[in-house]
């Protein structure tokens, strides 16, 4: 039994190829690709506006989804009969920040604003605000009364809740989804780009858009799978295991139990791993470096500190003293060398070296003022006095 895909393996956190043939090519090419999204940039504000202005029909997809390919976002779907027209929920797996941009060219469907601010820029991206991004059990109640109402546009929700890299597997299906409507149609959506990635980890939305821009296209290839319904007895969460399971065969991937928790702790983690110095010279890339870490592929050996003169303490250097100190005229009364609590090691952990060099500062201090107190034979009150002024 094939073993199931790490978390990280579902996402891309590299942009640029690593072939050293494909990324001369994209060098090569990148004075081409900045005029080309820059006119773009130019076109796709246009776009907005006659998508902005044109009434919700067939002929404004038409037209948007026409102009959309100027810019580089080519749409294909196989099938299109395939579509059933009275289902009021479509169920599809999540690659790009435009996958419902994609959607809506082909058919009639809102998807829900689920995370981020409402405003402007959520409706110019084509999402629906409807509130309650914080609980999903009233945004799901909501979303049951908007089905409920005739006339309304089919509601597109992607269930892993976040995009994944679409190469490996799926990301775990929410049960809050399959708990608006008890018939669903599948959606199977795959993207191609050629020279780089078609999402990154924790990459914004303008960022992807300009990258599209950047390159010279990008295929979106819809296909859709005959609707499935919640059979009798069936639990929301076995509907939701047994629709992920079909798209992940219909894709070619597997279907993981890996969520979208799963992937905030691992880039928690991978912000909190120093990689150390030898893997990052040997890789060359630190994203690389903490992955091999993660991974085990990367043992990680600290290196052995050989202790340096400044590492001792003085009580095992006794003729380590300073030099206005050694140069003075000996005294009768030799005063006894100084002694501190600092180990003869250098240690791993900022605070505790700056308590080291702390401890050697007051022994050397302590044992100064002996050596002055016994110079000037001075009396006890004066030593008292430099105690107190200490």
């Amino acid at each position: 039994m094939e073993a199931a895909p790490r978390v990280e393996n579902l996402f891309d956190f590299r942009r640029l190829p690593t072939d050293g043939l494909i990324l001369t090519l994209l060098l090569l090419y990148a004075p081409f690709g900045i005029c080309l999204m820059l006119i773009r940039i130019f076109i796709g504000i246009h776009v907005f506006l006659v998508s902005s202005a044109l009434p919700d029909n067939f002929f404004r997809r038409v037209i948007v989804r026409a102009m959309c390919s100027v810019l580089g976002m080519i749409v294909s779907q196989s099938d299109p009969k395939q579509r059933d027209k009275n289902v009021k929920t479509y169920m599809a797996n999540h690659v790009t920040q435009f996958d419902h941009n994609v959607l809506s060219f082909l058919a009639p469907c809102h998807t829900p604003l689920l995370e981020g601010r409402a405003g402007f820029v959520s409706w110019a991206r084509g999402y629906m605000e409807l509130g309650w991004i914080e609980s999903r059990t009233r945004l799901a109640e909501t979303l049951r009364g908007y089905n409920s109402l005739e006339g309304e546009r089919t509601l597109l929700l992607f269930p892993e809740d976040e995009m994944t890299n679409g190469k490996v597997g799926l990301l775990k299906f929410s049960s809050w989804a399959f708990s608006i409507n008890s018939t669903i149609q599948p959606v199977v959506l795959t993207v191609k780009r050629p020279f780089i990635a078609v999402s990154v980890v924790e990459s914004s939305w303008l960022a992807e858009l300009l990258w599209m821009f950047f390159i010279p296209f990008t295929i979106y290839q819809v296909r859709w799978l005959p609707s499935m319904s919640l059979m009798e007895g069936e639990s929301e969460e076995e509907f939701a295991v047994r629709v992920q399971e079909h798209l992940a065969m219909e894709l070619g991937i597997v279907s993981t139990h890996h969520t979208k928790s799963d992937k905030l702790e691992y880039l928690k983690r991978m912000k909190h791993v120093a990689p150390p110095e030898t893997s990052s010279v040997s890789t060359k890339c630190v994203d690389t470096t903490i992955t091999n870490l993660l991974e085990g592929r990367v043992e990680f050996s600290p290196e052995e500190v050989s202790a340096s003169p400044s590492s001792y303490s003085l009580s095992n250097t006794p003729h380590a003293v300073p030099h206005n100190l050694a140069a003075a005229p000996k005294v009768p009364k030799a005063a006894p060398a100084p002694k501190t609590v600092s180990k003869m090691t250098f240690e791993k952990s900022p605070v505790d070296r700056h308590l080291s060099l702390q401890d050697r500062k007051d022994a050397l201090y302590a044992y100064a003022k002996r050596r002055y107190i016994d110079k000037h034979g001075l009396p006890t009150e004066s030593k008292e006095s430099l105690d107190q002024e200490h």
